[in-house]
């Protein structure tokens, strides 16, 4: 952790620069968010991440785990990366999952 926030690891940093991608290739899907914009981007450019943002991706992955039971969620599977899948990501997916997991706020 830097002195003004939580730095995401480099494979975070890799999943926000592919949902990033999906992201631009019009892939996300009609309810996709700002706000998911905003963090697949910050993750993607390794920016600092605060408390409160930490916290906001604990609840995010909390809440959506279920979705990677959805068709087009698994690489390889039809409908793949389906618009669940670039939330996921942008959000840092399984990589930012873990990382989060792991610190207290």
């Amino acid at each position: 952790m830097s002195s003004s926030g939580h730095t995401p690891p480099k494979g975070v940093q890799q999943v926000g620069q592919r949902a990033v991608r999906w992201i631009e290739e019009g892939r996300a899907g009609a309810g996709f968010t700002d706000v998911g914009r905003r963090r697949a981007h910050q993750l993607a450019d390794g920016e600092d991440l605060d408390d409160a943002d930490v916290k906001k991706m604990q609840v995010y992955f909390a809440r959506h785990r279920v979705d990677k039971d959805a068709k087009g969620f698994k690489r390889g599977s039809e409908g793949f990366p389906s618009p669940g899948r670039v939330a996921w990501d942008a959000w840092g997916g399984d990589a930012g999952e873990r990382w989060v997991r792991g610190i207290d706020v």
